[in-house]
């Protein structure tokens, strides 16, 4: 099978969760078997990587993409709807691409807004090969946290809607984002639920234990909708309460948003790309902290989950495909009371308990979250939609 995988930027060239599982469905199609041409991007002031170099941090051995397609994402004045101007003009320019190579495919792959043009020309008749649309967490249907995010949702969602209409195949991570996309009027025989997953060789081998001081992980972008003002303000509560716990943060969280006390330990990592890194961080920390007002499938539950931690997150998305009562606590939304009731919660629970709930969430991604299993899903379900 020979796949066109249009992607909204892949990592490490472009940094987030959604870019880090284009990367990952990519080499795991390749490592499969299959043929795969990589459309992505960059933005402009970043070199743009040869295809050598993209295939050899992807992958240790001589597999690799068969086509790399790199471009800068366009740019335009600021004006409201400029970020969907430029989208389009990315999806065209990959279309004219695949339009000049008379590429064929016996199936495409489409991140967000990648395959917009692309869509449009097959409703117009002028291409057949089937295309998936993956759209991650459908944020802009979710929660708004203020005003500003509330008129940016309110822009992307008639655009979302008629690429879901267009494309022959939807992928949801399941649970709440099902819904959404139903609720879009897209036929559910079209929605496929394939969640996310992470590689076998983040999955922690080594004995686990529970901190003297328990330590607390958030890992993720500086965004208002990843609920980082909400830690903070439960953090300097719970600094009252003169318990002995510690905080570790990953991401590039500017100076004047950090907590300065010295009631409570607060550790800055900034920034960190490399695996082997972030892993170590991970093992040295107990519990993650993702309180956000909109999510899909959290790439960084999943590292979380894979390496021990027990789990602080809110009911959004499809987080509760992850997180029970097993493996950590649910909140309903990411106030700073919620967050710091559930902070003592497992303050004031027995290191056995925790000991338990730390094993059940690696378990839980050995035997259901794993790259190699839910590839091998994701496979048969394409190749079974063909038939239809």
């Amino acid at each position: 099978m020979k796949i066109a995988l249009i992607s909204d930027g892949i990592y490490p060239y472009v940094i987030g969760g959604m870019q880090k599982h284009s990367a990952s469905i990519g080499v795991e199609l390749v490592s499969q078997g299959y043929t795969v041409d990589l459309y992505h991007f960059v933005i402009k002031g970043n070199s743009i990587p040869t295809s050598e170099e993209v295939n050899k941090f992807h992958f240790n051995s001589k597999k690799g993409f068969n086509k790399i397609y790199c471009l800068y994402f366009p740019t335009s004045i600021s004006f409201p709807g400029h970020y969907l101007l430029n989208s389009y003009r990315y999806s065209k320019s990959v279309f004219e691409i695949i339009k000049k190579n008379n590429a064929s495919y016996d199936f495409i792959y489409t991140k967000g807004f990648s395959g917009w043009k692309l869509l449009n020309e097959k409703v117009k008749g002028n291409f057949i090969t089937k295309v998936g649309v993956k759209f991650h967490g459908y944020e802009m249907y979710q929660y708004a946290p203020n005003f500003k995010i509330k008129v940016q949702h309110l822009m992307l969602r008639p655009f979302v809607k008629m690429i879901n209409r267009k494309a022959d195949l939807i992928f949801s991570y399941g649970s709440k984002i099902t819904k959404i996309i139903a609720d879009l009027g897209v036929n559910k025989s079209k929605i496929l639920e394939i969640p996310s997953a992470i590689s076998s060789n983040w999955v922690n081998k080594n004995r686990l234990s529970i901190s003297n001081n328990i330590k607390f992980l958030f890992v993720g972008r500086f965004e208002r909708r990843k609920g980082i003002e909400e830690i903070n303000k439960a953090i300097l509560n719970l600094s009252n309460f003169n318990i002995n716990s510690e905080f570790h943060f990953v991401g590039s969280i500017p100076i004047k948003n950090r907590i300065k006390s010295n009631k409570i330990r607060v550790v800055y990592h900034g920034e960190i790309i490399d695996e082997q890194s972030k892993i170590s961080i991970y093992d040295n920390c107990d519990v993650l902290l993702c309180p956000s007002y909109s999510e899909g499938m959290p790439n960084v539950i999943l590292e979380a989950m894979s390496r021990g931690l027990i789990i602080i997150a809110t009911d959004v998305g499809a987080v509760n495909v992850l997180v029970s009562s097993k493996n950590g606590i649910l909140i309903k939304n990411p106030k700073h009371e919620n967050i710091l009731d559930a902070m003592k919660i497992l303050l004031k629970t027995e290191n056995e308990i925790l000991l338990k709930m730390k094993k059940f969430s690696v378990n839980m991604v050995k035997s259901s979250f794993i790259w190699e299993k839910v590839i091998n899903h994701t496979t048969k379900i394409i190749s079974s939609s063909f038939k239809k």
